[in-house]
């Protein structure tokens, strides 16, 4: 029923159905995820507690949000390679990774959630947000299926985004930005320092 709705709101209103809401320069636009959410470890034991984008800033992000499909995670598994080869500063990186398993081949959400359990067990720094209502998606007008990519700096001010596969040219300019915007917090420290 709600891809029904996404597909006639598409059809009635061409221009909106594939553009996102991120505007290069402005706030992520907000939004809040209350059922299932952020993915964290307590005691021990994965737990999931409310999120909210505004928990986007103090350092610089790529964030990714993936529809609950293998195929919407191999869009950009070429930018994921990448980001894990350059090895970037995790105390002032982050990636955060939203998943909407309301997004998802039917039935198999349940084993999208056990893939990114795990994952998260593994690299425990990894920022997970299961997004089980489409909250995001809908929010920010995301194209069904796919993957979406956003930079963003350590005030939550949006620097790049992009629905769909990147580039391999857009992967090296993803990169770039992302090594510019983790220097330049070094550099001013180093001219209030002077």
């Amino acid at each position: 029923m709600k891809l029904l709705s996404l597909l006639l709101c598409g059809a009635l209103l061409p221009g909106l159905s594939s553009a996102h809401t991120f505007e290069t320069g402005k706030p992520l636009p907000r939004i809040f995820i209350a059922n299932e959410g952020e993915l964290v470890i307590q005691q021990n034991k994965l737990v999931y507690q409310r999120w909210s984008s505004a928990s986007l800033t103090g350092k610089v992000r790529l964030m990714i949000h993936v529809a609950g499909r293998l195929s919407a995670k191999d869009q950009n598994a070429p930018l994921i390679a990448a980001i894990r080869q350059a090895n970037l500063p995790r105390g002032r990186f982050q990636t955060t990774t939203i998943v909407n398993t309301d997004d998802a081949i039917p039935g198999s959400a349940i084993f999208v959630e056990r893939s990114i359990k795990s994952s998260k067990l593994d690299a425990p720094w990894q920022h997970f947000v299961i997004d089980s209502s489409g909250v995001a998606q809908n929010s920010w007008r995301l194209m069904p299926h796919g993957s979406t990519v956003v930079i963003l700096d350590t005030h939550g001010i949006v620097r790049f985004a992009k629905d769909g596969a990147l580039t391999p040219q857009e992967v090296n300019q993803t990169l770039a930005l992302l090594n510019q915007l983790l220097a330049a917090p070094a550099l001013s420290d180093a001219a209030l320092g002077s």
